[in-house]
């Protein structure tokens, strides 16, 4: 597994290089390094900046987990294991899986804004650094984890120039504050400069502020209409107001509230209330929730202006996404701004607003799945999760009936996004409800019974079907009642009961058509045409599964059409038809790389290993076998939904290994292990990597004891055993792997592994 998540950075990093060095000591001799400061000090930038120059350390990845949004601290693993690119689809303990994930894993976690949990992820931090032996953890708080072998770098201002003594201008780049000033103010100000004139005015500036970056970022952005000499100037009025106003708190965090008190002085009363008002969203937002939620009214035209001043004046981040322009509040300017929204008396308003709009976001993606939308709609509830989240948190805070509405809504949403999360929210919403025969009700425990079978946990999700077979509103609805038989139907496929009445299943297929409900009959035909397969009616089962296709085809539908597609190429397959089911396969691939269906992904790469290793092609059948096991290890199981409809797996393995020999094998499983999802479906596809075949080429450049062990590297050795194998210090073959990995550009000694395997039989893949 090799996969990075650091963000690319749209500003340089300015200064910090003893401490960048320092972070990168401590990685070396420490396996948690915790970088402590006050908010807006850098902690997160400096990082980032460690962990991207250590990238090559760690072979098997960097990952950054950004906790700031998340307010529940049962949420830290399901955050984590999605940074990490791991989704639960079994009924085993998330943890239990990361764990197994990460454990051989050299690999660096980065946990960021970690104070407000600090418990929850100090409980996790010590599971993985106990039972991963070679992950390391970088972590950013406010305060250390306290935990043992914890090296605490405690990250201090940049560093600024002495209050009151002149800065002679050759000397200004001497001080990492003033060097971030200026290249900050010539974004705002491309013709800015250091001069003779105005290097003492800056020097001021950054030591009024103490050398805190947020501080000083805020203050350039203040030059639009404001000369540094009136940017000291009301500096040094706000910081005598602050420090009287704020005896108990600490120095620093004086400093960080007096200049984001000073930037809302800054602002007209419409900018200040717009501020206080965007502090009930969490995460980022689009301009169409920010009007709905805080407009006075729709005909207001003036909250466009007032967002974009915002933007001037660095309040709000505008961020641009495949979806459009979004926003975003640090953390500690939303956090002053809800200060601000609680003295007006309007926040409980606001957060109804905010429920509302995102209430209604999650029913009107439900209602667009079964449309050419359907990927688009899946995308923006991935980017609104964290305030879906708030929405459900408001809901429950009350009456809980709407948090039924909005977790039922998003079924589809937390089948290829978070099983465990959508459980969770459901569960926790149909404990909270005391309605026990409202519609809501019934979708909610038709969700949740889908997610607990799809995990494997069958015994809940039997319990669930008959809690929902008596609410009165199924029998009232049809559109209830269809859910409800088809949830039965597939909780009972589930179970491995093939041989129950299928009228029932037929019955929903005509209330469906009757009432126009396409997505119903979709979801009847999958169904149906599945329990025809279990049974092995294969022409009824076709029959099923190309009614789907022709439907989901006509509404630019495409995850339903994934399903349909791999189960019309088993039974081809099965029928002696290798050719269209290679077919379908592919056409199924394709759509699950578009819909980022990591479990539909498992299934049809190890159905395409099958028909490889049936048509005498074990290499491509271990590759493609070490793919799925490892993408099935990231959902937490590597078994097929229906694995009675393929071969026995471990006899796969064995007649794979036997046919292809043991180191070869080994050779081509690791190839497949080290692909990740995009990688592994091209693999399965036979698309060409345009990188891949210099790389080879480029063999030729290492030197003749870079080779040696780049071989060694190839046949498993460690660098420890490298390092006795041929006589030399792990220093020295830690010198070389990195040499070999930089003249291949390559990033993982499985890589290297890969490339030497293909270039020893003359393949350019």
């Amino acid at each position: 597994m090799s996969v990075a998540t650091l963000p690319m950075e749209l500003t340089s990093f300015v200064g910090r290089k003893a401490e960048l060095s320092e972070v990168r000591r401590a990685l070396s001799v420490s396996r948690l390094v915790t970088l402590s400061g006050i908010g807006g000090v850098g902690k997160t930038r400096l990082a980032l900046s460690a962990a991207e120059a250590e990238r090559r350390a760690y072979p098997d990845g960097v990952w950054l987990t950004e906790l700031g949004d998340l307010r529940d601290p049962t949420l830290v693993v399901e955050l984590v294991a999605a940074g990490v690119g791991v989704q639960n689809r079994s009924a085993r303990p998330l943890r239990e899986v990361l764990v197994e994930v990460l454990y051989p894993s050299t690999g660096l976690l980065v946990l960021d804004n970690c104070e407000q949990l600090i418990e929850a992820v100090t409980e996790l931090a010590k599971t993985l650094l106990t039972t991963c032996p070679k992950l390391h953890i970088l972590a950013t708080s406010r305060e250390p984890l306290n935990i043992g072998g914890e090296s605490v770098i405690r990250v201090s201002p940049l560093t600024t120039p002495p209050a009151h003594h002149p800065l002679p201008l050759r000397k200004s780049t001497h001080f990492d504050a003033v060097s971030l000033f200026t290249e900050r103010a010539s974004f705002v100000l491309p013709d800015f400069e250091l001069t003779g004139d105005n290097v003492n005015t800056v020097a001021q500036i950054c030591a009024r502020l103490e050398g805190l970056p947020l501080a000083i970022e805020l203050a350039a952005a203040r030059l639009k209409v404001l000369s540094p000499e009136q940017i000291l100037q009301r500096l040094t009025d706000r910081y005598t107001l602050l420090t009287r106003g704020h005896r108990n708190a600490p120095t620093r965090q004086q400093t960080l509230q007096m200049c984001i008190g000073w930037s809302y002085d800054l602002c007209t009363p419409a900018e200040q209330q717009l501020w206080a008002r965007l502090s009930v969203f969490a995460g980022s937002l689009d301009l169409e929730a920010a009007e709905a939620v805080c407009a006075d009214d729709e005909a207001d035209q003036d909250l466009v202006d007032t967002l974009a001043s915002l933007v001037d004046k660095s309040i709000l981040i505008r961020e641009q996404s495949r979806g459009g322009v979004r926003f975003r509040l640090l953390d500690t300017v939303r956090d002053f701004g809800r200060d601000k929204l609680d003295h007006t008396g309007q926040r409980l308003a606001l957060r109804r607003r905010h429920h509302d709009w995102y209430l209604q976001l999650a029913l009107d993606a439900d209602d667009a799945w079964m449309s050419p939308n359907q990927l688009e709609w899946t995308a923006r509830l991935a980017r609104d999760l964290p305030n879906l989240r708030e929405a459900l948190e408001f809901s429950l805070s009350g009456s809980g009936e709407s948090a039924l509405r909005i977790a039922a809504a998003m079924d589809q949403f937390w089948f290829s996004r978070g099983l465990s999360e959508g459980r969770r929210w459901l569960d926790r919403a149909l404990e909270r409800t005391s309605d026990e025969s409202s519609a809501a009700r019934a979708e909610a425990l038709d969700a949740v019974a889908m997610l607990a079978a799809t995990q494997g946990d069958v015994e809940v999700a039997t319990a669930r079907v008959e809690e929902g077979r008596t609410l009165d509103a199924r029998r009232e609805n049809p559109r209830l009642y269809v859910d409800g038989v088809i949830t039965d139907a597939l909780v009972t496929l589930h179970r491995g009961e093939v041989d129950r009445d299928l009228a029932p299943l037929e019955e929903t297929l005509e209330i469906s058509r009757a009432h126009g409900d396409v997505r119903r009959l979709v979801e009847g035909l999958l169904v149906l045409g599945l329990a025809h397969q279990a049974r092995g009616q294969i022409p009824e089962a076709v029959s099923c599964h190309e009614q789907v296709l022709a439907i989901t085809r006509a509404h630019g539908e495409s995850v339903y059409r994934s399903y349909a597609l791999w189960s019309i190429a088993i039974a081809a397959w099965s029928e002696g038809d290798t050719d269209r089911a290679v077919r379908y396969l592919e056409e199924s691939l394709r759509l699950t790389r578009l819909t980022d269906d990591p479990v539909a992904a498992v299934t049809g790469l190890q159905t395409l290993a099958s028909i490889a290793g049936e048509q005498h092609d074990p290499r491509r059948a271990a590759v493609l076998m070490g793919a799925s096991d490892a993408l099935g290890r990231t959902v937490g199981t590597v078994t097929l939904r229906f694995p009675d409809l393929i071969a026995n797996p471990d006899e796969f393995t064995r007649e794979v290994s036997r046919a292809l020999g043991v180191r070869e094998f080994e050779a081509a499983y690791r190839e497949g292990g080290a692909l990740d999802f995009g990688g592994a479906i091209a693999f399965a596809l036979g698309e060409q990597s345009s990188e891949e075949a210099p790389a080879v080429r480029r063999l030729a450049s290492l030197t003749a004891r870079e080779r040696q062990a780049a071989d060694l590297i190839a046949d498993g050795l460690t660098n420890k055993d490298i390092a006795g194998r041929l006589e030399i210090s792990s220093r020295t073959v830690d010198g070389h792997v990195e040499h070999i990995l930089a003249k291949l550009g390559l990033s993982s000694r499985t890589e290297i592994a890969v490339l030497v395997v293909q270039h020893k039989r003359g393949e350019h893949i």
